[in-house]
């Protein structure tokens, strides 16, 4: 089945932008549509979306996951990561197409696993896209990077520094296995914060996220 969830229309006229939300492990696509009016006051032809994950989470069935956390196995937490890679490329293309856009007027923007996704997407994807911004994420695949890369957009990643559910190291593992393999990558740390956003980075994000629409 294809991705499906809420999204927020531009604030005047058409389309000229589209940012995709990732949403966290065990959340949907309304854990981050509240997301669109900070950033739609620094874009306001941007069209916010946030598609639910495709699976129902192992431990809140009431929630999604873009793969399985439980999976021990590497090939088959590789095989859900790639499934869910090709269903957000396939929403995004023909989203693209539905509004009329191309790469260069595409961003995403992800939390915990959805920023995982976001940076595992982008990397890979033939057309760069114009910007990835990630929160409490990391970098997952990273050993396969190196001859899967196709892709090098700029990046901004924040982390709290008291986030209790990805380690704050985290933060500084992909930024150096991202400058290792040529991705522009700049990069917030969250004094005091936990597993979530809070409103300074994510403003923070969002005039990344129009420098990089400026410049792409």
């Amino acid at each position: 089945m294809p991705l499906s969830g809420p999204a927020v229309p531009p604030r005047k006229g058409n389309a000229r932008q589209l940012v995709v939300l990732l949403h966290g492990w065990g959340a949907n696509g309304n854990d981050l549509i509240g997301l669109a009016g900070p950033l739609q006051s620094v874009l306001p032809q941007a069209r916010i979306s946030s598609p639910d994950a495709p699976d129902p989470c192992e431990q809140n069935p009431a929630g999604r996951q873009w793969y399985s956390l439980m999976e021990r196995r590497p090939e088959r937490a590789r095989e859900g990561i790639d499934r869910a890679c090709d269903m957000i490329n396939a929403w995004v293309d023909s989203e693209l197409e539905r509004l009329g856009l191309d790469e260069k007027a595409l961003a995403f923007l992800g939390f915990s696993q959805g920023c995982m996704m976001a940076l595992h997407v982008a990397l890979r994807r033939r057309r760069p896209v114009a910007a990835v911004a990630g929160f409490s994420g990391m970098l997952i695949e990273e050993e396969s990077l190196g001859r899967e890369i196709v892709s090098r957009p700029p990046v901004f990643l924040c982390h709290g520094d008291a986030d209790e559910v990805v380690p704050f190291a985290m933060l500084h593992s992909a930024v150096d296995a991202l400058g290792r393999h040529d991705v522009p990558v700049q990069w917030h740390v969250c004094q005091g914060i936990g597993h979530g956003i809070d409103p300074e980075s994510l403003g923070f994000a969002a005039l990344f996220l129009k420098n990089a629409f400026a410049s792409s």
